[in-house]
């Protein structure tokens, strides 16, 4: 089961810029964290939000429609919204209420850390390795959930930041050339297809670990069930990027 929790702050001396001088483990370079769904149970209220904003629309919400929506973009969401609709809206207004009652929600509910993710983001800010949020959230949902758990990356990638959204690489590209790093020293942490297939077309070595849509185990793919107990030299060995 989820177990509620804050992630540590980082450590001023674990910056980007171990990475540049050579400050590996083994032959891992850097690694990333997805959000939602990776980092923190924050489909739940997704779900709730995609709902509420469908009422509005006169319309019913189901759990595949969140399915289908896991791990995608906000353009993505909407548009889907608009489709099902029976009442007629503006993409920009339904944009707006559903990230509207989406930051409510993360700032007044009880926001989960998943299970293992606190102490493996410890273990890498400990660790003194580059790392970074790559996630299909907009800013302002970003900030709401990070607010929440008290926790700093000094290299975040969010829908702001690219064109094209998850499954394409954009994100995990960039946020390789940001922390400096070669994509195929790196591993991604991702729940989603969508994630996983982007961070694969970077070049990451993924690990998955699936919250609410499967993910298929394909040769090249490590799939777990929880990060609970999971270690970095775990995860290092796992990808054959350990020393």
């Amino acid at each position: 089961m989820p177990q509620s929790g804050q992630l540590p702050a980082r450590p001023a001396a674990a910056t980007a810029a171990t990475a540049a001088a050579g400050r590996t483990l083994g032959g891992l370079a850097a690694v990333t964290f997805d959000m939602d769904g990776l980092l923190v149970d924050s489909e739940p209220l997704w779900f709730l939000a995609e709902s509420a904003v469908m009422a509005r629309l006169g319309a019913a919400w189901e759990p595949a429609d969140q399915h289908a929506l896991i791990g995608g973009s906000l353009r993505r969401s909407v548009e889907y919204l608009i489709a099902k609709a029976a009442t007629p809206a503006e993409p920009a207004e339904v944009a707006r209420w559903l990230l509207e009652t989406m930051v409510e929600l993360v700032s007044t509910r009880p926001l989960t850390v998943l299970p293992g993710a606190a102490s493996l983001v410890g273990e890498v800010q400990a660790a003194g390795l580059p790392y970074a949020l790559v996630t299909s959230s907009v800013p302002a949902v970003v900030d709401a959930v990070l607010a929440r758990l008290d926790v700093r990356f000094d290299v975040i990638v969010s829908a702001a930041d690219v064109t094209h959204a998850k499954p394409d690489p954009e994100g995990y590209l960039l946020a390789a050339a940001k922390l400096g790093v070669d994509p195929r020293r790196c591993i991604a942490l991702e729940d989603s297809p969508n994630g996983v297939a982007a961070a694969e077309a970077a070049g990451y070595r993924v690990v998955a670990v699936p919250s609410v849509v499967p993910v298929p185990g394909l040769a090249g793919r490590i799939v777990l069930g929880t990060l609970a107990g999971v270690t970095l030299a775990d995860l290092s060995a796992r990808a054959g990027l350990g020393s």
